[in-house]
Protein backbone atom coordinates (compact mmCIF):
# COMPACT_ATOMS: atom_id res chain seq x y z
CA UNK A 1 0.00 0.00 0.00
CA UNK A 2 1.42 3.39 -1.03
CA UNK A 3 1.27 6.23 1.54
CA UNK A 4 0.63 9.79 1.00
CA UNK A 5 3.61 12.18 0.21
CA UNK A 6 3.72 15.96 0.93
CA UNK A 7 0.60 17.55 0.72
CA UNK A 8 -1.71 15.06 0.30
CA UNK A 9 -0.86 13.73 3.44
CA UNK A 10 -2.68 16.96 5.10
CA UNK A 11 -6.15 16.85 6.65
CA UNK A 12 -6.31 20.55 6.71
CA UNK A 13 -5.47 23.18 3.92
CA UNK A 14 -2.31 25.24 5.14
CA UNK A 15 -2.20 29.32 5.08
CA UNK A 16 1.25 30.90 4.63
CA UNK A 17 1.39 33.55 7.35
CA UNK A 18 4.20 34.83 9.28
CA UNK A 19 2.72 34.89 12.79
CA UNK A 20 4.35 35.87 16.52
CA UNK A 21 4.25 32.93 18.83
CA UNK A 22 4.72 32.27 21.99
CA UNK A 23 6.20 28.46 22.58
CA UNK A 24 5.87 27.15 26.22
CA UNK A 25 7.13 24.00 27.23
CA UNK A 26 10.00 21.57 28.98
CA UNK A 27 13.41 21.21 27.56
CA UNK A 28 15.19 17.69 27.06
CA UNK A 29 17.07 19.09 29.95
CA UNK A 30 13.72 19.05 31.99
CA UNK A 31 13.94 22.87 32.14
CA UNK A 32 10.76 25.14 31.84
CA UNK A 33 10.86 27.79 28.95
CA UNK A 34 9.17 30.37 26.56
CA UNK A 35 10.28 31.60 23.49
CA UNK A 36 9.64 33.92 21.11
CA UNK A 37 8.80 32.24 17.87
CA UNK A 38 7.07 32.56 14.64
CA UNK A 39 4.43 30.40 13.04
CA UNK A 40 5.48 29.90 9.23
CA UNK A 41 2.22 28.42 8.12
CA UNK A 42 -0.90 27.72 10.17
CA UNK A 43 -3.62 25.61 9.24
CA UNK A 44 -6.81 23.80 11.60
CA UNK A 45 -4.84 20.75 12.55
CA UNK A 46 -1.01 22.33 13.05
CA UNK A 47 1.42 24.78 12.12
CA UNK A 48 4.94 24.97 11.11
CA UNK A 49 6.94 27.17 13.65
CA UNK A 50 10.83 28.95 13.42
CA UNK A 51 11.86 29.12 16.37
CA UNK A 52 15.93 29.13 17.64
CA UNK A 53 15.56 26.01 20.29
CA UNK A 54 15.90 22.51 19.88
CA UNK A 55 13.26 20.15 20.85
CA UNK A 56 13.20 16.73 19.62
CA UNK A 57 9.99 14.70 17.83
CA UNK A 58 7.62 14.22 19.69
CA UNK A 59 8.10 17.20 22.14
CA UNK A 60 5.07 18.42 24.00
CA UNK A 61 4.18 22.04 23.53
CA UNK A 62 1.88 24.80 24.15
CA UNK A 63 1.61 27.52 21.20
CA UNK A 64 0.34 30.83 22.07
CA UNK A 65 -0.88 32.78 19.59
CA UNK A 66 -1.14 36.84 20.94
CA UNK A 67 -4.00 38.88 19.34
CA UNK A 68 -6.06 42.20 20.02
CA UNK A 69 -8.18 42.82 22.72
CA UNK A 70 -11.99 42.41 21.65
CA UNK A 71 -14.33 44.17 22.80
CA UNK A 72 -16.87 41.98 24.82
CA UNK A 73 -20.28 41.74 24.75
CA UNK A 74 -20.50 41.37 28.61
CA UNK A 75 -18.23 43.85 30.45
CA UNK A 76 -17.53 41.40 33.19
CA UNK A 77 -16.08 39.34 31.45
CA UNK A 78 -12.68 40.42 29.24
CA UNK A 79 -11.69 38.90 26.43
CA UNK A 80 -8.49 36.59 26.31
CA UNK A 81 -5.73 38.27 24.58
CA UNK A 82 -4.38 34.79 23.34
CA UNK A 83 -5.67 31.31 21.63
CA UNK A 84 -3.90 28.37 23.41
CA UNK A 85 -3.11 25.32 21.28
CA UNK A 86 -1.23 22.28 23.01
CA UNK A 87 0.59 20.58 20.31
CA UNK A 88 3.49 18.11 20.08
CA UNK A 89 6.38 18.53 17.84
CA UNK A 90 6.06 15.97 14.38
CA UNK A 91 8.63 17.24 12.74
CA UNK A 92 12.33 18.67 13.23
CA UNK A 93 14.48 19.59 10.76
CA UNK A 94 17.25 22.93 10.49
CA UNK A 95 16.50 25.94 8.45
CA UNK A 96 18.98 28.98 7.53
CA UNK A 97 19.08 30.36 11.12
CA UNK A 98 16.84 28.34 13.06
CA UNK A 99 15.06 25.01 13.44
CA UNK A 100 11.97 24.09 11.58
CA UNK A 101 9.41 22.38 13.90
CA UNK A 102 6.10 20.98 12.46
CA UNK A 103 3.23 20.73 15.35
CA UNK A 104 0.61 18.96 15.29
CA UNK A 105 -2.56 20.35 17.61
CA UNK A 106 -3.93 17.67 20.03
CA UNK A 107 -7.26 19.06 18.89
CA UNK A 108 -8.51 21.07 15.52
CA UNK A 109 -8.19 24.33 16.06
CA UNK A 110 -11.97 25.68 16.68
CA UNK A 111 -12.59 29.00 15.39
CA UNK A 112 -14.09 31.39 17.99
CA UNK A 113 -16.71 33.52 15.64
CA UNK A 114 -18.79 35.45 17.15
CA UNK A 115 -22.87 34.72 17.17
CA UNK A 116 -25.56 36.83 15.77
CA UNK A 117 -27.31 38.52 18.45
CA UNK A 118 -30.31 37.26 19.39
CA UNK A 119 -33.70 38.92 18.27
CA UNK A 120 -35.85 40.21 20.38
CA UNK A 121 -39.36 39.11 21.44
CA UNK A 122 -41.88 38.88 19.32
CA UNK A 123 -39.64 39.81 15.93
CA UNK A 124 -39.99 36.34 14.55
CA UNK A 125 -43.97 36.05 15.57
CA UNK A 126 -44.13 39.42 13.77
CA UNK A 127 -42.33 38.48 10.47
CA UNK A 128 -44.30 35.23 10.58
CA UNK A 129 -47.62 36.78 10.84
CA UNK A 130 -46.89 39.20 7.84
CA UNK A 131 -45.78 36.23 5.87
Amino acid sequence: MKTKKGAERRKYERLPLAVPVFVRGIDPNGRQFVDFATALDISVGGALVAIHRFLPKGSRILLEIPSAPVASSTPAVPRSTRQRFYAKTVRVTDGEQCKLMGLEFNKPMMLNVPRKAASPKGTSKAKSAGK
